[in-house]
């Protein structure tokens, strides 16, 4: 069963946000905590849990803590969890070892209401033990089993998944091959191309300034604090744009195309070009595939992703002869029938004729994070 999550932002008053603020200091004080005592137990020989690390935590360390008892029990039985899976996906090679948190960088925290389903509608719900709250945005009616509130750029968002059934949309086209790239972030083989707003290159100039004056400024000063949130809202500005583009594009091939072709990106030597990295890296070109991944599976569509050295941008379109094509070169002109076409959409045509092509295993792509918002 797909699931879909959604992410808006909250309408809080004084008195909630202080409120948001002192569950997310409880949970990093608990994660910290947890953390401190699993590298403290393991520099003296022993194999720490992380059940026997939380029965601690409850019974000798939260008495001596009256302020625990004012917040949700929640918030802490999360953190335990959360630095629990830390290290699963550690032992398991997936990521690093879990890191502190810091105050002010990914404040969040998770509740529940103990088990119990409860209904998200509109635009004021009951979250449990926090209360009443206000969305800007009105929400779809949602059976929901937990929620996570995140900080971000001094606002916070709330976010959660549902459980949906799949949508088979009519499919206008039964293949198609999308060429992703810079200037246009995907062109299709049917000529249709989807232009980049390169919403990076377009404030670099702003956040260099922005940067600068952050800078001169003291650290730690209400001064500095107000400057640091200028910063963090452009770059969330850019973030929310460059989403935005991706999921229209994502959400139009996977509703409209029976079978989708994209090429397997090298992302990471890309990435060694250093005249185009930030340009690349711009592109978000693995977030466009794990979108249109969990997508196609959501709308009865399928992603297919072509082996990594196929010549998509060698071969004509026409003819099938192969020949160097340098980056530099925008235009494909076949030396042997003498087709001119644009390199990209010549790229496009080839990924749709594609031969031994590899069905997407969606997996992680499944489902959106719940730091994700839908389109």
């Amino acid at each position: 069963m797909p699931y879909k999550a959604f992410r808006t932002k909250l309408k809080l008053n004084d008195r909630q946000a202080t409120l948001m603020a002192k569950h997310a200091g409880y949970d990093r004080f608990v994660f910290n905590w947890g953390l401190h005592l699993w590298r403290s137990a393991y520099e003296e020989g022993l194999k720490p849990n992380i059940n026997s690390i939380k029965k601690v935590f409850t019974h000798y360390v939260k008495p001596q803590y009256p302020w625990m008892s004012e917040l949700s029990s929640k918030v802490y039985q999360y953190a335990f969890i959360n630095l629990g899976d830390a290290f699963k996906r550690f032992f398991k090679g997936i990521s690093s070892y879990p890191k502190f948190k810091k105050k002010g960088h990914h404040d969040s925290f998770t509740l529940d209401n103990s088990g119990k389903p409860f209904k998200l509608s509109g635009t004021r719900h009951k979250l449990p033990f926090v209360g009443w709250v206000s969305t800007f945005e009105a929400l779809p009616p949602s059976l929901v089993k937990k929620v996570t509130i995140a900080r971000q750029a001094g606002d916070w968002y709330i976010s959660f998944f549902v459980e949906i059934t799949p949508e088979i949309t009519p499919k206008f086209r039964e293949r198609i091959g999308v060429d992703l790239g810079i200037n246009n972030w995907a062109t299709c083989s049917d000529g249709t191309q989807f232009s980049n707003p390169k919403a990076y290159k377009a404030a670099t100039q702003k956040l260099a300034r922005l940067q600068r004056h952050l800078s001169r400024k003291v650290k730690g000063s209400k001064n500095w604090a107000k400057c640091l949130l200028k910063v963090q809202k452009l770059h969330q500005r850019v973030a929310n744009i460059r989403r935005d583009t991706i999921h229209k594009i994502t959400t139009f091939l996977a509703k409209n195309h029976s079978q989708v072709v994209i090429e397997d990106l090298n992302v990471s030597g890309m990435l060694k070009n250093h005249c185009l990295a930030g340009s690349i890296a711009d592109a978000s070109f693995y977030e466009f595939r794990r979108q249109l991944g969990y997508k196609a599976e959501r709308y009865g569509s399928k992603l297919i992703i072509a082996d990594r050295f196929y010549p998509s941008s060698q071969l004509c379109s026409n003819c099938g002869h192969r020949q160097q094509m340098p980056l530099v070169r925008r235009t494909f002109e076949c030396q042997n029938c003498g087709l001119k076409i644009d390199r990209d959409l010549n790229a496009s045509i080839n990924l749709e004729k594609s031969p031994g092509s590899d069905d997407y295993t969606c997996g992680r792509g499944a489902a959106d994070s719940p730091g994700r918002s839908q389109k």
